[in-house]
C-alpha cells in the first residue's frame, strides 16, 4: 500500500503565449531573476551606509553588468551541463547544443560564466573584481529561487522515492512518490542564503571585499551537498562512487574557494 502523498499541482509549463511563440515559466524564472538582481544591485550601490568610502560601480553602470551577467549565465550554463552532464549526447548531437529551448542548464556553468562577465565589467569599470563579486553574490539567490520553482512547475530534478508525508508523485517519474527536492533547493539555496547574506551585508560584509562572495560559495556548495541527498541524479550519469552526484562533486572545490575568498578577506581586514 502507497504511504499518503500530497497532490502535484498540475501547471502547465507554458505561462502564456505571444502568438505562435510559447512563453514558459522556465525562461520567465530566468528573466524575473535577472531583473529583480538587477533592481536590488541598483539599492545596494546606492546605500552609503554599506560601504563607507569605497569605490564601487555607478548606478547607472549596472546596466552594462545585467548584460554580461545575463550572457555569461545562459553560455555557461548550457556548456556547463553539456559538458559536465551529458558530453557523449552532445559530441554525437552536436546541433543540439544550442537548443537551450529543451532544458539542461548547469549552475556551476553559469557561474563561471557569471564569473567571467563580472571580471570583464570591472577590468572595463577599473572597480575591484572582488566588490562587483559581492554585489552579484547577494542578489544571486533571488534568481536561484525562482529558478527552482521553475525546476518545480516543469517539472523536472524531482526527488528520490520515499514515504514521508509531504513526498509527491511527479508526472514522468513513475507511480512511486518522491521528496520534492525542487522546493528544498528553493528554500535552501534561494530563501536562506538570501536571508544570512542580507545580515552579512547590514554588518558590513561589502566594506571587506570577497566576504560575501566567499559566504555565498560555501553556503550553495553546502546547501546544494545536503539536497543532492534527496534528489534523484541526472539518469544519464546516476550515482558516480559512494552515492555521490556529480552535483556533489562540483560543489566541493566551490566550498575550497569560497573558504579562501573569506579568508583573503579576513587577512585583508586585519592588515590596516
Amino acid at each position: 500500500m502507497l504511504p499518503a502523498v500530497i497532490a502535484y499541482p498540475q501547471i502547465d509549463a507554458v505561462a502564456f503565449s505571444l502568438g505562435p511563440i510559447p512563453i514558459r515559466w522556465y525562461a520567465l524564472a530566468y528573466i524575473a531573476g535577472l531583473l529583480l538582481g538587477w533592481a536590488y544591485a541598483r539599492k545596494l550601490v546606492s546605500d552609503d551606509r554599506l560601504w563607507n568610502s569605497m569605490a564601487r560601480p555607478s548606478v547607472i553602470s549596472l546596466d552594462d553588468l545585467l548584460v554580461y551577467a545575463a550572457l555569461g549565465v545562459v553560455a555557461g550554463g548550457r556548456l556547463g551541463y553539456v559538458l559536465f552532464y551529458n558530453p557523449a549526447f552532445y559530441l554525437a548531437n552536436p546541433q543540439d547544443i544550442i537548443a537551450v529551448w529543451h532544458g539542461g542548464m548547469s549552475f556551476h556553468g553559469g557561474l563561471a560564466g557569471a564569473a567571467l562577465g563580472v571580471w570583464y565589467f570591472a577590468r572595463r569599470t577599473q572597480i575591484s573584481a572582488l566588490t562587483v563579486a559581492d554585489i552579484c553574490s547577494t542578489v544571486v539567490p533571488i534568481g536561484l529561487f525562482l529558478g527552482r520553482i521553475a525546476n518545480f512547475i516543469k517539472p523536472e530534478l524531482w526527488g528520490r522515492e520515499t514515504d514521508v508525508d509531504w513526498a509527491m508523485v511527479f508526472p514522468e517519474a513513475g507511480p512511486l512518490p518522491r521528496h520534492p527536492s525542487q522546493l528544498y533547493e528553493a528554500g535552501l539555496e534561494g530563501i536562506a542564503l538570501f536571508i544570512a547574506l542580507w545580515f552579512v551585508v547590514r554588518a558590513g560584509g561589502l566594506r571587506r571585499p570577497g566576504l560575501v562572495t566567499g559566504l555565498f560559495a560555501i553556503g550553495y556548495g553546502l546547501a546544494r551537498i545536503f539536497c543532492e541527498c534527496f534528489r534523484e541524479p541526472d539518469p544519464q550519469l546516476g550515482f558516480l562512487f559512494g552515492g555521490a552526484t556529480m552535483g556533489m562533486l562540483l560543489s566541493l572545490p566551490l566550498i575550497a574557494i569560497g573558504a579562501g575568498f573569506v579568508f583573503h578577506a579576513q587577512r585583508q581586514a586585519r592588515a590596516p
